[in-house]
C-alpha cells in the first residue's frame, strides 16, 4: 500500500514538472519579432551603403586600381560610407540571426558593440566640449588638409563644394586658405587657370541665375581684400560652424537623443531576449 502511495505522489509530481515546462518552452514571440524588425532595416540600410560605396569607387576607377585609394592626400568620403555600412551589416546580421535562432552569443555581441557604440559617442561629446579649443585646431588642419586635395577626388570635392556652399563660407578660417591648393594658390609660376581663385560654391549665390557658374571664383582673390565682399563669402566655414551650432542647438540636442533613444532600444530588447532564452534553457 505504501509503495502505491509513493509511486502515485512520484507520477503526480512528474505531471506537474511536465507541465511548468511545458509553460515555458518558447520564448516570447513578441520580443524576438521586435528584436528582429528592428534589426533587418538596419541590415538593409547596411548592405545598402556598402554597394553605395563600391558603386562610388567603381564610378572612380578605384577597384581596377586599388592604389589610388592611399595616393588621396585628403579625405575620401566613400571610406565614411562602408565603414558606416560595413558595422551597420555587422550589427543588423547579428540581432537578426540572433533573434530568429535564439543565439544568446550573437545577442549578447549586438548588446555589448550597440553599447560601445553609445559609451563612445557620450566620451566624444564630453571630450568635443571640454577641450574646444583642441577641437576646433583639429577640425582647422583637417579641413586645411582637404582644401590641398581638393582637386584629388570627385566625392571630396564635391563634399567641400555643399559645405561651402550650405554655410555660405569659404576655405577653413578665410578665402586665403586656398592658396594651399596647387590650382588656387597665387605663386607667380602658377600656371593654372584657376590661379588667384577660389572653387564656385565660394561665389555669391543669385537666386535669379538659372545656370550654375563654374568659372565664376576666377581671379577673384586677385581685386583688394575689401572688394572680395562683393564676388564671395569672407566667412570661413569654421567660424560658420560655430555660429551654426548654438543657432540649432535644439536640433542637434534632439538628433542625438532620438539615436540614443533608438540605441538604447535595441540594447533592452537584446537584453530582455536574452533572459528569456536563458529561462527557457534553465527550465529544460
Amino acid at each position: 500500500m505504501l509503495t502505491v502511495i509513493v509511486s502515485l505522489l512520484s507520477l503526480n509530481t512528474g505531471e506537474n514538472m511536465h507541465y511548468y515546462r511545458y509553460e515555458n518552452a518558447e520564448v516570447s514571440f513578441c520580443y524576438k519579432y521586435l528584436m528582429f524588425s528592428y534589426n533587418i532595416i538596419f541590415w538593409l540600410a547596411g548592405a545598402a551603403f556598402i554597394a553605395i560605396g563600391f558603386w562610388a569607387w567603381s564610378e572612380k576607377g578605384v577597384l581596377l586600381d586599388l592604389t589610388q585609394v592611399t595616393r588621396l592626400h585628403g579625405f575620401d568620403p566613400v571610406w565614411l560610407v562602408l565603414l558606416v555600412g560595413v558595422i551597420t551589416f555587422i550589427l543588423g546580421f547579428a540581432g537578426c540571426v540572433g533573434a530568429l535562432r535564439e543565439n544568446i552569443c550573437l545577442l549578447k555581441f549586438f548588446s555589448g558593440v550597440i553599447g560601445l557604440i553609445f559609451f563612445l559617442e557620450l566620451t566624444a561629446a564630453v571630450l568635443a566640449f571640454v577641450f574646444q579649443d583642441n577641437v576646433r585646431e583639429w577640425i582647422n588642419d583637417f579641413f586645411l588638409a582637404n582644401v590641398k586635395a581638393y582637386r584629388e577626388d570627385i566625392d571630396l570635392q564635391n563634399l567641400i563644394d555643399s559645405l561651402q556652399k550650405l554655410n555660405h563660407c569659404c576655405g577653413a578660417k578665410e578665402p586665403d586658405d586656398w592658396n594651399l591648393n596647387v590650382y588656387f594658390n597665387c605663386t607667380n609660376n602658377n600656371p593654372s587657370r584657376e590661379r588667384c581663385g577660389v572653387p564656385f560654391s565660394c561665389c555669391l549665390s543669385d537666386p535669379a541665375d538659372s545656370v550654375l557658374n563654374t568659372q565664376c571664383g576666377y581671379d577673384v582673390r586677385k581685386h583688394l581684400k575689401g572688394d572680395w565682399i562683393n564676388y564671395i563669402y569672407i566667412k570661413g566655414c569654421i567660424p560658420a560652424l560655430e555660429e551654426w551650432l548654438p543657432r540649432n542647438l535644439y536640433i542637434v540636442a534632439g538628433v542625438f537623443i532620438i539615436i540614443s533613444l533608438l540605441q538604447m532600444m535595441g540594447i533592452f530588447l537584446a537584453r530582455t531576449l536574452i533572459v528569456d532564452i536563458e529561462k527557457v534553457k534553465f527550465n529544460y
